[in-house]
């Protein structure tokens, strides 16, 4: 239990989130972050209009001549598929790409080859080596920490960038929306490179070959080498999730697998397991906190979902996830008990962003960087 336990007045985060402050409202600053993004990507709908219309324009002017003129992440989950029907729909070309991390259920894999086949989008799938891929993902889980999910993330953040500059594509479109998904805290989610790199150095031991990690050079190389900008478009859209799955299943029979990135197996254990039992992580929290302050749900509805039930979790599934990890029930149940650590306590670029904290600001301002990184882990 958390001392001094208090829960946003206006949202549903609370005290469980390690570097939550509260104003003298009892306002927590995720929801000050949504109202600095909200005047990035305007509620209002002639406001949105206008700057979606420009950066379209952006967009195929810079594809012009080009077999493609952006690029879209896949995964067979609701946003990202509701994101390429709407890229397409709005006249972009886009080249789909999915990093396969080997822990795609049926599902997936089904929403991935329909989706592109009845939007007839390109294709490309990034297939990690599986051994070396879960020597990383153990070395995670070893490492204490809750960010056991941050080498798949990165991986799909290279990888987007990776065929972009293969086909001199400018635009990376992603399908994060902070008004649905929200902002996660950096104490739930932390990712760099160099983090990833000093965990496995200390307890893994396969060499990376094929994972595709992203340091401090590939962020220059790519952001100011290769010109390539990643644009959250879904946050200029109407997006709201049962409409939008109301019309994926419609248009591309597309179907639902159960609960939020639950389309991947080993996210669905993550979530609904190792988080919540071992880091007291509820991220219902982010998610329902975005809702409510983007006006989906109301706040005493999303206290009453977290009130009546914790993550549904099937037990069936860590019968799936330990075999296919080669690891015994005594080995997870070590792992399971070591002490909670935190990105803190490993080697980061943490301490070097937050030297760079004037000119990252003023890189914001400028639009050199994306405002959400100077939010996320410098405001």
């Amino acid at each position: 239990m958390v001392k001094n336990y208090q829960v946003c007045s206006r949202c549903v985060m609370d005290t469980t989130v390690p570097e939550i402050v509260f104003d003298d409202k009892g306002v927590c600053q995720f929801c000050g972050l949504h109202d600095e993004l909200v005047k990035i990507y305007p509620d209002d709908r002639n406001s949105r209009k206008e700057k979606l219309e420009l950066l379209l324009e952006e967009i195929k002017r810079t594809g012009k001549g080009k077999k493609y003129d952006c690029v879209c992440g896949v995964s067979g989950g609701r946003d990202s598929s509701w994101l390429l029907l709407k890229v397409v729909e709005l006249g972009l070309r886009p080249l789909a790409v999915h990093f396969d991390n080997g822990w795609n259920s049926e599902i997936a894999v089904s929403n991935i080859k329909k989706t592109c086949e009845k939007l007839n989008v390109d294709l490309e799938t990034y297939v990690v080596d599986w051994h070396e891929f879960r020597d990383i993902q153990l070395s995670m889980l070893k490492g204490s920490t809750p960010d056991v999910e941050v080498p798949t993330d990165v991986a799909i953040h290279t990888v987007l960038h990776h065929y972009a500059a293969k086909e001199n594509i400018k635009f990376v479109l992603n399908g994060h929306s902070f008004r649905t998904e929200g902002i996660s805290p950096r104490g739930w989610t932390y990712m760099d490179g160099l983090y990833i790199e000093s965990v496995h150095k200390k307890f893994g031991s396969a060499k990376f070959e094929t994972f595709p990690n992203f340091k401090m050079w590939d962020y220059f190389y790519y952001s100011y080498v290769k010109r390539v900008k990643v644009y959250p478009i879904i946050n200029l859209l109407e997006y709201e999730h049962e409409s939008a799955m109301k019309e994926l299943e419609q248009k591309l029979d597309w179907k639902y697998y159960g609960g939020h990135h639950h389309e991947n197996y080993y996210t669905k254990f993550i979530q609904s397991y190792l988080l919540p039992k071992k880091f007291n992580i509820d991220k219902r929290k982010t998610e329902l906190s975005a809702l409510i302050r983007s006006g989906q749900v109301s706040r005493d509805e999303a206290i009453a979902t977290l009130s009546k039930s914790e993550y549904e979790f099937d037990k069936t599934l860590i019968d799936y996830i330990l075999p296919k990890l080669e690891i015994t029930k005594t080995d997870w149940d070590n792992i399971f008990s070591m002490k909670p650590k935190s990105f803190l306590d490993y080697r980061t670029y943490y301490p070097l962003v937050r030297f760079l904290k004037v000119p990252i600001r003023i890189a914001a301002q400028l639009g050199l960087v994306p405002r959400l990184l100077y939010f996320k882990f410098l405001g």
